[in-house]
């Protein structure tokens, strides 16, 4: 094993996290604190914001989080940074969203808000109802502007205005395009990327000592900018210009596999 320190750093969905079984497998589990052990610091680098990372960081023991696509980022008890889109700048989000008829989630470091009224899209209405369930949805929704939120993420249908969205988004907002008519939306300058650069600098980790592992279009900015890129076996195509290690999937326990390959454990 390599006995410079490493910085690794995980996407939730799809990576650490299986969307089939909603758990993060005990292999990769025990590869992380083994990794830990070994002297390297792990992180989740995650476009979830702070609220929805509860249950994940329950699962598995870290040294911090970037949250919300590069929004929020902690190193242990630790805030480095943390932003939220300005709340006049949020309520014409909303009537823009609605304007151009989407819908979906704000997303917040508190909470998430969804519109009272129920969504005609039966998507977002089913993410409403299990995001009730596991308690991450605040009782203020959109009709009230006494919140702020970090990020937000629509859907689209057949009616939607994709194209004056993003036109009314393009000053200050990047849009990520994540398949199938859903689109993740956050503030200009902020990536997984910026994240990452943010935990270097604090704990004063060379790129050379950085792996990232992901496996869809929001990982893309850390693919870009980290040389250690280890790509899940489901995964956006987008990523694979920049994989420097094709690893198995989540559920195929994919995580430990490539820890093992790259000598981190």
């Amino acid at each position: 094993m390599n006995e410079r320190q490493k910085a690794l750093f995980f996407d939730i969905d799809g990576t650490l996290f299986s969307e089939i079984n909603r758990n993060v497998p005990v292999s990769a589990k025990e590869a992380i604190d083994q990794a830990r052990k070994n002297g390297h610091l792990v992180f989740i680098n995650t476009g979830r914001t702070y609220s929805l990372i509860g249950p994940v960081a329950r699962m598995v023991e870290v040294d911090g989080y970037c949250c919300g696509c590069g929004t929020r980022v902690v190193a242990g008890e630790e805030i480095l940074y943390s932003t939220t889109i300005p709340r006049k700048r949020g309520s014409e989000i909303k009537q823009i969203i609605m304007r151009h008829k989407l819908d979906g989630v704000l997303e917040g470091t508190e909470g998430c808000y969804f519109r009272k009224e129920d969504s005609w899209m039966p998507v977002v209405a089913k993410m409403k109802d299990q995001m009730i369930k596991e308690g991450k949805v605040s009782t203020f929704g959109w009709e009230e502007d006494c919140y702020d939120f970090d990020k937000f993420f629509v859907l689209s249908d057949e009616n939607s205005d994709i194209k004056g969205f993003h036109q009314a988004l393009k000053d200050d907002i990047d849009i990520i395009n994540r398949g199938n008519g859903f689109y993740e939306c956050v503030p200009t300058g902020h990536t997984k990327a910026t994240g990452i650069e943010l935990i270097m600098k604090h704990y004063d980790i060379d790129l050379s000592d950085v792996y990232v592992f992901g496996d869809s279009t929001n990982d893309l900015p850390m693919f870009q900018f980290a040389k250690n890129c280890v790509l899940m076996g489901h995964h956006s195509v987008e990523l694979e210009p920049y994989a420097t290690f094709f690893t198995k999937n989540v559920e195929d326990d994919g995580v430990a596999y490539a820890m093992k390959k790259l000598g981190l454990i």
